[in-house]
């Protein structure tokens, strides 16, 4: 589903060494659905703000990109229910998952940079 590792607990994917919070797997896949399109669409409203100079739609957009975010569970309270920190937006190799990047990026050292990606 990403071109992005992820972690072995399947909290987080990584982006240039950063720990990104994965979207609540238990959530119904009609209303992830629902979400991301809804996300999609918040994100498009927010370029255009932008590129329209409108500084007050900007704003409610970017409103409404974390509304969607926090539903997906992307942001906002953690979906697991272990006790773990969040560790979102962390860089990997300062968390608990840095033996298990380490070991990542070195099985990919030297390799094409499109190595997670299966057609590339």
């Amino acid at each position: 589903m990403t071109q992005h590792p992820v972690t072995p607990d399947g909290r987080y994917f990584v982006v240039r060494g950063r720990l990104w919070r994965m979207a609540n797997p238990e959530l119904p896949e009609d209303q992830r659905l629902t979400l991301v399109k809804g996300l999609m669409s918040a994100r498009r409203a927010v370029r255009s703000a932008k590129l329209a100079g409108d500084l007050d739609t900007e704003d409610q957009a970017h409103r409404q990109v974390d509304h969607f975010k926090r539903a997906l569970g992307e942001r906002g309270p953690v979906w697991w229910t272990d006790g773990a920190a969040d560790l979102n937006r962390h860089m990997a190799r300062t968390t608990p998952y840095a033996d298990w990047f380490a070991a990542l990026t070195k099985r990919s050292a030297g390799r094409s940079p499109c190595v997670h990606e299966p057609d590339c």
